[in-house]
């Protein structure tokens, strides 16, 4: 297992951007997938490598989404569910609420790529009870929701900063990106207990010893300052998982690959000063890196490599979860 990486995309849209950021006109779902899928499939190609791509339910219903959406599917990847409306705030809903959502949304995504997903990660990073005992009633075997990082209320007061959110919506928005304890959670996979039930968690990677982020949006924010810095961070990050026996999971958005040239409106999101062409340039250096250390993978088949040592993996129970 030492020698595997799991790559995975959290595919939000256009407008699930601007609605959490509260900008005008999401409510019409504009959308990038026409432009971003064939771009993000041409690289992943370019590597020779397939991922896991968790895709909003919003999404997989709109006409003029699927195409794109089944191009995923038809080259290969693996699909999984990123919750149907897309909410941050989603840890709030009761629980008789976030079955439906994800329900609702495992069934359009299913239609949509000829997939059903067996995974699932929620929007905002962190996970709820009630989210993974929808999600184990549904029959999925793992959850990829954690980042186990101590800088999740920095992040949220740096992006309540830039997008200047009334004081309602920040409330809304209170769970987003995790709190400081989330830092002390694991950073290898583990088990959660809900009564006779079991759920793999594979938390999304930080870095060993200090937690900081190393997913490639976070990198992407570190390149536009210094490039040099962020590749010579990112390849200690890699170093350091290897030495603490930490199997890395690698987390794309689509933001990493559109730059100021395609999309204006996102100007707000960190990094989007950069042009595409300067993002794809590192992206491809960082994959060329990760692929010389790891095996990279759709989550999907790091979870069947760790069946045959999943009764030996730490055990966490559900109880200690948001209801």
């Amino acid at each position: 297992m030492a020698d595997l990486a799991a790559l995975s995309i959290d595919l939000d849209n256009a407008w699930s951007y601007l609605r959490t950021a509260d900008q005008p006109g999401w409510e019409s779902f504009p959308s990038y997938l026409d432009i971003l899928v064939p771009r993000v499939l041409s690289l992943l190609d370019e590597h020779g490598l397939r991922m896991t791509w968790f895709i909003v339910g919003q999404d997989a219903v709109l006409g003029k989404n699927r195409a794109a959406l089944s191009f995923i599917s038809q080259a290969g990847h693996e699909v999984g569910n990123h919750s149907f409306h897309h909410q941050p705030w989603i840890r709030h809903e009761s629980a008789a609420d976030v079955a439906a959502e994800l329900s609702l949304a495992d069934d359009v995504i299913t239609d949509a790529t000829g997939q059903k997903p067996i995974g699932y990660r929620a929007p905002g990073y962190g996970v709820s009870r009630a989210e993974l005992e929808a999600i184990a009633s549904m029959g999925y075997i793992y959850d990829a929701s954690t980042l186990p990082t101590f800088l999740g209320p920095l992040s949220r007061a740096y992006y309540f900063m830039i997008t200047k959110l009334p004081k309602e919506e920040c409330a809304r928005r209170s769970a987003l990106f995790g709190s400081m304890s989330d830092g002390f959670q694991s950073l290898k996979p583990y088990l959660w207990q809900l009564g006779d039930s079991r759920i793999l968690e594979l938390p999304v990677t930080t870095m060993p010893l200090t937690r900081t982020p190393i997913h490639f949006s976070y990198l992407l924010f570190l390149a536009a300052r210094s490039p040099a810095a962020a590749r010579q961070y990112f390849r200690l990050s890699l170093g350091l998982c290897r030495r603490f026996g930490v199997t890395p999971s690698l987390l794309l958005h689509p933001l990493d690959l559109l730059g100021s040239d395609d999309r204006a409106e996102f100007e707000f999101f960190p990094g989007m000063r950069m042009s595409s062409r300067d993002k794809l340039a590192f992206l491809d250096w960082a994959l060329r890196q990760a692929s010389g250390m790891y095996k990279i993978v759709p989550i999907v088949h790091l979870m069947e490599s760790l069946q045959s040592s999943v009764e030996s993996l730490p055990i966490r129970s559900a109880s200690s979860l948001k209801a």
